[in-house]
């Protein structure tokens, strides 16, 4: 016999829902939280379906649908997909056209492609500019490659965009089929609508979407800038903690991915699709964005830079700026990265007898910087909020004679950086092409200074005399030499003197 448990007498509660983040003024919409996670969102309870995918009959005659975005034949670690449960399916819609082409957006980065250049000097760029009112331009329309290498049509390799815009899509959609694109607003929200529900992102925010999904973007606050990191045929991840432990850097939990929202709406819509780089158009009589319930792990999300843990050397030495990691993409030859997002934000600095600017560098990796707001303190090139810097692979770089000659003779005192700023760098493993809209029609480029890199003394012929006192205590000829020429000896006294 089964007889009923009568609960103890005690104090408590218990949750009755999952935690939803809660709304703001600057950001109307709710989230569910925590990087990667299958999630299971409904718009009206009780529709999706238990035990299955792919019931007879859907409850209220929805459509069930999956959208994959890895291969079935996956590892389960790295399988990423989702169900939708919506009212209408997506190949609903009337025959594909070629669509007009944004004449800026570059898709194949090769050596081959003439509106492209590999170039072996350093670039910079100011703010992009935002289109004037007569001249309205969407999301879509606005966006410009600047850069990238490989190409979507192989799914090898990235491209960097910025983008601008003045105007609202309304009821047009897009679907990015070449890549997932990180967005990084610059000025003015995102207010965006996917198939899987709704994302208000601001500037300090980041937002990525995954190749595939259909998105709409409307600007709340009239005119937008940002900047565009778009990878083929891998997806973002956060990176490796390492000796860092379980927490530190950007944690899972502050990722926030939207929740089931739908219309009902039957007039006509336009969904505009990138392929090969190339625009593509069809119409159907309902809204994209009818999906009454999902669940699964591939979706859209997005991330707050200013819950950024930083981690940093607290008594010596520089760490390599790989700690400022927020996401990276992997290449596919292994332990190489095909990109990193690195984010500078707020920090103190505190190393003793260490030479605290960025060090001089030749990096195998090419690096782009943009900045969100805020100064950057770099002594070498120009960034401004909606700019960027170019540093190309193996080119060395570094600061001014001028800011090391302050860095080695200041006090190190511990000092706040960064403050009131979002600097970030794209760290990309491979060599960059800049597009013609970057090198000739932005009208920001800015010119090259040919001497700024001619004022470095050399300190080290100063201290001849030292260095052959040391040389001598340790049993070693000098750099004075009596068989020196008279000239040779004039040539070190003048150098001296300098």
């Amino acid at each position: 016999m089964i007889t009923a448990i009568q609960p103890p007498i005690s104090y408590g509660r218990t949750a009755q829902s999952g935690f939803i983040t809660t709304a703001t003024d600057l950001d109307p919409y709710s989230y569910q939280v925590g990087y990667g996670n299958r999630f299971a969102t409904e718009a009206i309870p009780g529709t999706l379906p238990q035990g299955r995918n792919t019931p007879q009959k859907c409850k209220y005659d929805l459509f069930s649908e999956q959208l994959n975005g890895t291969p079935f034949v996956s590892a389960r670690a790295s399988q990423q997909h989702a169900w939708f449960y919506r009212i209408r399916p997506s190949v609903a819609h009337r025959p594909v056209t070629t669509s007009v082409d944004n004449p800026n957006l570059v898709a194949s980065f090769a050596a081959t492609n003439p509106s492209t250049k590999f170039l072996a000097r350093d670039q910079s760029w100011g703010a992009f500019p935002i289109p004037e009112e007569s001249d309205p331009v969407d999301f879509v329309q606005g966006i410009k490659t600047i850069g990238g290498h490989g190409d979507a049509m192989s799914k090898e390799g990235l491209a960097v965009h910025a983008y601008t815009a003045n105007r609202s899509m309304g009821k047009t959609a897009f679907c990015n089929n070449d890549g997932d694109f990180l967005i990084l607003p610059q000025h003015g929200r995102l207010d965006i609508q996917t198939e899987f529900g709704h994302l208000m992102v601001r500037p300090g925010e980041l937002v990525v979407i995954p190749a595939g999904i259909r998105f709409k973007v409307e600007l709340p606050d009239g005119t937008a800038r940002g900047y565009i990191q778009e990878i083929f045929g891998a997806h973002f991840e956060l990176p490796e903690l390492g000796p860092v432990g379980s927490n530190g850097m950007a944690m899972p939990r502050d990722f926030e991915y939207p929740v089931a929202s739908f219309d009902v709406d039957q007039t006509v819509w336009t969904i505009v699709v990138k392929l090969a780089g190339r625009l593509f158009e069809y119409e159907q009589e309902h809204t994209p964005f009818d999906v009454v319930a999902w669940h699964g792990n591939y979706a859209p999300y997005k991330y707050a830079t200013e819950k950024f843990v930083n981690s940093a050397t607290v008594e010596k030495e520089q760490s390599d700026p790989s700690i400022y990691c927020v996401l990276m993409a992997k290449s596919k030859t292994a332990g190489v990265a095909l990109t990193e997002l690195l984010v500078f934000t707020p920090r103190w600095s505190v190393t003793t007898n260490s030479f605290r600017p960025p060090y001089y560098h030749r990096n195998v990796c090419t690096e782009l910087m943009g900045m969100v707001y805020g100064d950057w303190k770099g002594s070498a090139t120009l960034l401004e909020p909606g700019g960027l810097t170019y540093e190309p692979s193996l080119m060395p770089h570094g600061e001014s004679y001028e800011r090391w000659s302050e860095a080695t003779t200041t006090e190190l005192v511990p000092e706040r950086v960064n403050e009131n700023t979002l600097a970030f760098m794209l760290h990309i493993s491979g060599h960059i092409a800049l597009t013609d809209y970057a090198l000739e029609k932005s009208g920001t480029l800015h010119e090259i200074q040919a001497n700024f890199w001619d004022g470095f003394d050399s300190g080290f012929t100063k201290h001849i005399d030292q260095i052959d006192r040391d040389l001598a205590s340790a049993g070693l000829g000098g750099l004075r030499r009596p068989e020196k020429t008279k000239e040779a000896n004039e040539l070190d006294s003048e150098i001296m003197k300098r």
